[in-house]
């Protein structure tokens, strides 16, 4: 049987190590399908085109490798779309793969004619139609290498009689297309950053997603200068929760001994973070910060000097010429502060806390104590990402994924769908709330269908929480009419589909749920009913926003007694 350009997309795919194509089968992507049947990449069918652009994306965030989704001709293309800004906001390498109608058909508006290649424009750091057998081959080979490059997403067009087309050459330079290498910052830049460190009392470092893997050096370099670490929401599992350096997170996700060290310092250390909200941020440009990508030095907060690098390479040579510091006390009031804190959320972690109701701290605290050493854990966008980010307690071998950057709603279970297809002996658990959880609900169906056992636990509240707070935080009453929904039994759903269901609407049946439903075989869904009023912590009043939430409770409160 002759080649056709699919049989050369496929196989390239297969020699880079792409495992799984995620997708919708249908008739512009019949010879890809007729390709992957009879290669080693298993075709794993989504309920959702979002669910295979979202698992692709899961796949790319946790192992740096490629992912792969595809979509057909028209709408099948268009829905990936939303799952795709989920690996361009991350920075994570993606292919997608849109069927499109044979070529003599484009440009006289035919059936489901799009425009995929301004579709994804915006999305894609690389889009491109293949438009005959004899280009195939360095396309698919510039797509794979944008998205290595960026990391981001590439997007190839597939029309089908070119996908069908005998095959003209091979792919080549194969070898090429793979994560770029860690590199050092210069020799200048880490005699600067030594200068500066060994002219400052008090320093901070605040790790971020490009310090993993650099666990010894940061602690290393911690000890040496009597420095608190303190991580991103992307960098929390980087340690144990427990690790005397690891003083906890910044921002919402966060303590209030972290923000007070970071706006108290004389020097705060950023490295491999490009961390967004530049309120949590010290003002006086007492700033270092280290990154793979010049784009983002300096642009978050006044920043004495920004060094290209990789952390691990430039934190070993860094190691070699900073002094090492005496004085121990900001380190210790660090930490002591961080003691206070932690046995705050234990407190309220306690399922014990109220007779009759659960709290969503003892969901997440649960859920993290039932978790395997090696678990992954998939945390949604929402009031539900704040309980699960600041009461997990990881494990320094687990791994926390989240739509970091996209901050989109409803975008665990198809991440975490993704990762679990890559072993399905590793536990793989999506934290999310109802909101979440039922746009995307379908994709549990998926790991039902392909046998990926992954549990996942439901803050059910009956509401979009953080939209409460968010109109409050403005100043507004909260219009309940939008906010506020009915649920289905999702115990019940999760076993109509064929997975297992538990439910948790009192405290004293919390745990043995969650230790039931992650021991299971297969899939399985908890609900756990979660009391809807609770406020999440604030590591640091801000007035004028607590003025906002005042007056919001008084608008809030005339609306309840006079119905307007």
């Amino acid at each position: 049987m002759a080649q056709m350009v699919a049989d050369v997309l496929v196989g390239v795919l297969e020699q880079i190590g792409v495992r799984q194509i995620f997708g919708l089968i249908g008739d512009s992507l019949n010879p890809l399908g007729d390709a992957v049947r009879r290669s080693k990449i298993e075709w794993i069918g989504v309920r959702h085109e979002e669910g295979a652009a979202l698992a692709a994306a899961g796949q790319a965030k946790l192992t740096g490798r490629l992912g792969v989704c595809a979509g057909t001709t028209g709408p099948g293309s268009t829905h990936l779309v939303a799952g795709l800004y989920e690996a361009a906001r991350d920075h994570a390498p993606v292919l997608a793969l849109s069927g499109d109608m044979v070529t003599k058909l484009r440009g006289i508006d035919y059936f489901q004619t799009t425009e995929p290649d301004l579709l994804f424009r915006d999305v894609s750091l690389y889009t491109e139609t293949i438009t005959s057998a004899a280009q195939a081959p360095s396309v698919i080979h510039q797509a794979i290498a944008a998205a290595y490059a960026g990391p981001g997403v590439a997007h190839l067009t597939l029309p089908l009689d070119v996908m069908a087309a005998k095959a003209e050459g091979e792919v080549t330079s194969v070898a090429t297309l793979r994560p770029h290498p860690e590199f050092a910052a210069s020799a200048a830049d880490i005699t600067a950053i030594a200068r500066q460190i060994d002219a400052a009392a008090n320093i901070v470092i605040m790790c971020g997603n490009g310090c993993h893997g650099a666990a010894d050096e940061l602690r290393a370099l911690s000890d040496r200068l009597k420095a608190p670490l303190n991580h991103s929401f992307k960098g929390k599992d980087i340690m144990p929760f427990d690790d005397p350096h690891w003083m906890g997170g910044i921002g919402m996700v966060g303590t209030k001994a972290v923000y007070n060290a970071i706006m108290h310092c004389d020097l705060l250390l950023m490295f491999g973070t490009d961390y967004p909200f530049s309120e949590f941020l010290p003002h006086k440009g007492a700033v270092i910060q280290i990154d793979e990508r010049a784009s983002v030095l300096g642009r978050r907060t006044p920043t004495a000097l920004g060094v290209m690098g990789s952390v691990r390479p430039t934190m070993k040579l860094l190691l070699d010429q900073v002094a090492a510091k005496s004085d121990g006390s900001f380190f210790e009031h660090v930490t002591s502060e961080r003691r206070k804190w932690d046995a705050m959320l234990d407190k309220q972690a306690d399922p014990k806390r109220s007779r009759d109701r659960i709290h969503p701290q003892a969901v997440a605290r649960a859920a993290s104590d039932a978790a395997k050493r090696d678990a992954v854990f998939v945390i949604d966008t929402g009031l539900n990402t704040l309980w699960s980010g600041n009461w997990i307690r990881q494990s320094g071998s687990q791994r926390i994924l989240a739509s970091f950057n996209n901050c989109a709603v409803g975008t665990a279970l198809g991440q975490a769908n993704g990762i679990q297809a890559l072993d399905r002996s590793r536990q793989v658990i999506a934290l999310t709330g109802d909101g979440g959880f039922n746009m995307l609900m379908g994709e549990f169906l998926t790991a039902v269908h392909h046998k990926l056992p992954v549990k996942v636990v439901v803050y059910n509240n009956s509401s979009l929480g953080l939209i409460v707070l968010e109109a409050e935080g403005q100043g507004l009453p909260a219009f309940r009419e939008a906010i506020e929904f009915p649920n289905p039994d999702f115990a019940a759903f999760a076993r109509a589909c064929g997975g297992h269901g538990f439910k948790a609407g009192q405290p004293d049946e919390l745990r043995g749920a969650i230790t039931e439903a992650f021991a299971v075989d297969g899939p399985a869904v908890v609900d756990c009913v979660v009391a809807a009023d609770e406020l999440p912590n604030m590591p640091h009043l801000d007035l004028k926003l607590a003025g906002h939430y005042a007056v919001a409770k008084i608008k809030e409160a005339v609306i309840a007694a006079t119905g307007r």
